[in-house]
């Protein structure tokens, strides 16, 4: 490596964090904001993983676990929902 190159160090994008904060945030609240947050880990999900393409940007594996868990948000949003409904 010569001088003139700097070093830089591949760094997570902010919607791969945003992601997967989100989506464990959807297991650990009621229906309606469980699905907000549930959709929104799928969205910034989407977006960390188009990021992670990008040299030096790390979160493709975070953001898609984070667009997983989305998914799986909005089902236990949604038997919430149907468990304070019918329950």
């Amino acid at each position: 490596m010569n001088a003139t190159t700097p070093s830089t160090r591949a760094s997570f994008s902010l919607p791969s964090i945003v992601a997967i904060l989100a989506a464990i945030g959807s297991f650990m609240n009621g229906a309606t904001l469980g699905l907000i947050l549930a959709v929104v880990a799928i969205i910034f999900g989407i977006i960390g993983v188009v990021l992670s393409l990008a040299p030096g940007k790390r979160g493709g594996v975070i953001s898609t676990f984070g667009i997983g868990a989305g998914l799986i948000g909005i089902i236990a949003a949604v038997v919430k929902g149907m468990m304070y409904l019918f329950g």
